[in-house]
């Protein structure tokens, strides 16, 4: 017995080392962490079991007969973050560059149909440089299992990605099926080909910080919605992150322990200058309604005219959606709607209620838009809405011009309450052109058109650049003081709480990709 229990704990230690002292070494000094202490950070002390520790490839060519680890370059298991029941893999570096084998695929695989299976969170810390080469088609394959696994579990449970590494070919695309994608400035980066085929192909002088770093894809191409400044950071992110989501797409948020008490806001009522043009913060607005420090901003650095994140009101989860009016006036592009509609429709996969804040003066202008097909982008916003079940309320702080209106959780396309502040406008669009259109004629036979122009603008904005034609006819709830908007937002999200919408029976809808 104590020879057997000896063996045993001399291949704990052996899988423990992963490739050895001397790439641990190596790992700390990149300033990374291993895969072993990432999950000691990640998980509840004590909690974590691990599954597959003794698993070797079963390669025998190019030499990789001679060398064979324990775990084959992937640690997996479960545990919990928080009490709560997770799933996670962890790619490990110092084997073999953390590349992807036959074995270490089925390992992932494994913890992917375990996480499905009793409806928990999957987690899955990404460093790896890519298919193992010997392997051939072997490894391909075990990339496409897991890319069908994701798409399997995309909408059942919540699936993030942290990439902690390197994380290049294939290798990107079961990331990007996932629902959340965090980086570590300077020690990661995704791309699907290399600076070096890259400047093969297209003759391109470009870094891998450069081409497919944290900065790059959580600015330029919105491919990851958290850049952290190290990996405890990012770990800190996935904690917090998966605060606010109910364990699968069955169950419901979880609820932090809120007491009421004045929930009037008296600092709203100042916050929207007195001229319409004038910008200001959203985020204003948004830290003003929600409980304290509550705010986790998703995708904080791209599409910044749009806003959105997790919060908590009365304790309980919502997503926001908010149009920036500190950035680009708060318009509507490619970007923008493509940000926003991803958002949507992971709160609504996920049980999560939804609160827009709308101040939006259209669509943005321009063959660039026009060309790289804004219209299509545009309607991703508008179906991710009206497929939405979640309870859904919108508040119209400033503008609400054109069909940027409806895109933004209007009435017409199933939201649940609708309230406007004093300082509302809503119309097709702003008063200076529609005056300039609809009294065409009388301006331009004026004998001071500039002053009957100025003349027609005030009568447009007192015809129709205010939230009370819209409450006549019942597309806005509610006119209210700005102060009251948090307490009447607890107590229609209340009332929603147990909101029942079923959708027409089909396979799936089509939105336009």
């Amino acid at each position: 017995m104590t020879k057997a229990t000896d063996l045993l704990q001399q291949k704990i230690k052996e899988a423990q080392l992963g490739g050895g002292e001397a790439r641990i070494a190596s790992q700390h000094k990149k300033g990374k962490l291993t895969a072993r202490e990432r999950l000691h950070f990640l998980m509840d002390e004590g909690s974590f079991q691990e599954i597959g520790m003794m698993v070797t490839h079963r390669s025998n060519e190019f030499g990789l007969e001679r060398e064979k680890y324990l775990g084959d370059g992937v640690v997996t298991g479960f545990g919990t973050i928080n009490g709560r029941l997770v799933y996670v893999f962890s790619q490990d570096f110092t084997v073999f560059g953390g590349s992807l084998s036959e074995t270490h695929a089925e390992k992932i695989c494994r913890i992917m149909d375990l996480a499905v299976q009793n409806g928990a969170p999957l987690i899955g810390l990404n460093d790896s440089g890519g298919a193992r080469i010997q392997e051939g088609v072997v490894s391909l394959g075990g990339y496409a299992d897991i890319f069908y696994r994701n798409t399997r579990a995309s909408g059942v449970i919540p699936q993030l990605s942290a990439i902690m590494g390197p994380c290049a070919g294939g290798a990107v695309y079961s990331p990007a099926i996932t629902d959340f994608i965090m980086m570590v400035e300077n020690t990661s980066y995704m791309f699907v080909t290399g600076p070096n085929v890259v400047k093969t192909v297209t003759h391109e002088e470009v870094s891998s910080e450069e081409l497919g770093g944290a900065s790059t894809h959580s600015t330029k191409s919105g491919v990851t919605h958290f850049s952290c400044a190290n990996e405890i950071e990012c770990i800190n992110n996935i904690k917090a992150l998966l605060s606010y989501m109910p364990q699968n797409c069955e169950e419901e948020t979880p609820i932090v322990a809120y007491e009421a008490g004045n929930e009037k806001r008296p600092k709203l009522n100042d916050l929207i200058p007195e001229n319409a043009n004038q910008p200001y913060d959203m985020r204003e607005v948004i830290l003003e309604v929600i409980d304290a420090d509550s705010f986790l901003e998703v995708h904080k650095n791209f599409a910044e005219n749009i806003v959105v994140g997790f919060a908590r009101l009365g304790g309980k989860s919502i997503g926001i959606v908010a149009n920036q009016p500190a950035f680009l006036a708060g318009v509507l592009d490619i970007k923008s709607s493509n940000k926003a509609a991803r958002f949507v429709r992971f709160c609504d996969s996920f049980n999560i209620p939804l609160l827009v804040f709308e101040d939006v003066p259209g669509f943005l202008p321009g063959t660039d838009q026009e060309w790289n097909g804004i219209i299509t982008n545009g309607a991703k916003l508008l179906y991710a809405f009206c497929e939405a079940t979640v309870p859904r309320i919108t508040v119209i702080t400033r503008k609400a011009y054109g069909g940027a209106y409806d895109v933004m959780n209007s009435k017409h396309i199933g939201a649940d309450m609708n309230y406007a502040w004093p300082t509302a406008e809503i119309a097709v669009m702003g008063a200076k052109g529609a005056a300039e259109i609809i009294f065409k004629s009388e301006i331009s036979s004026a004998k001071d058109p500039a002053a009957k122009l100025k003349e027609k603008e005030s009568e447009y904005i007192e015809h129709f650049a205010n939230p009370y034609r819209a409450a006549e006819r019942g597309y806005v709830d509610e006119v209210i003081i700005p102060e009251d908007t948090r307490e009447k937002l607890i107590t229609a999200f209340k009332m929603l709480k147990n909101k029942v919408y079923n959708m027409p029976r089909k396979k799936h809808g089509n939105i336009p990709l």
